[in-house]
């Protein structure tokens, strides 16, 4: 019985967890017999119209989890692409060295989590994306990034 309230007490964190913007899935990959794939999501900037970015991260088959143990975690690598997609129009958004958190997806039950944030190089007027690993413990170097410039020429 306690296992139940608990995966209640995740499952309610994960919708009240605010993310930022909604993915759609647009690609999966094949990779291997075992079912892992690469799940390939687009999702817009929230705060930025006209930029759209794709994100790729591998997930776990049933049988590789049955064959590793491990259930609830998949791997911390991702790859990020930004692009224009349209007349761009910036929102309210941060300007500060840290930026803001765009887009985060569970990549376990509890402790791991796949972030975007958004970075603003106001001096060189260009969108800086970049997607890494959350965890609470054990930190991943592994990331990726993605620019989208702001350039308008004459």
């Amino acid at each position: 019985m306690r296992f139940l309230g608990f995966i209640a007490v995740v499952a309610g964190l994960a919708l009240f967890s605010g993310q930022a913007a909604t993915a759609e899935e647009v690609g999966n990959v094949d990779v291997d017999w075992l079912g892992n794939d690469i799940i390939i999501e687009a999702f817009g900037d929230p705060k930025v119209e006209g930029v759209t970015c794709h994100v790729a991260y591998f997930d776990r088959g049933l049988i590789d989890r049955l064959q590793k143990g491990n259930w609830f975690e998949d791997p911390s690598n991702s790859s990020i692409s930004c692009r224009q997609t349209g007349p761009i129009t910036i929102g309210d958004i941060e300007e500060d060295d840290d930026g803001e958190s765009v887009f985060s997806e569970r990549r376990s039950i509890i402790w791991k989590s796949l972030n975007v944030r958004r970075i603003f190089d106001k001096s060189n007027q260009t969108l800086i994306y970049i997607a890494h690993a959350r965890q609470v413990q054990d930190g991943s170097a592994k990331m990726a990034i993605s620019t989208v410039p702001l350039y308008q020429g004459p």
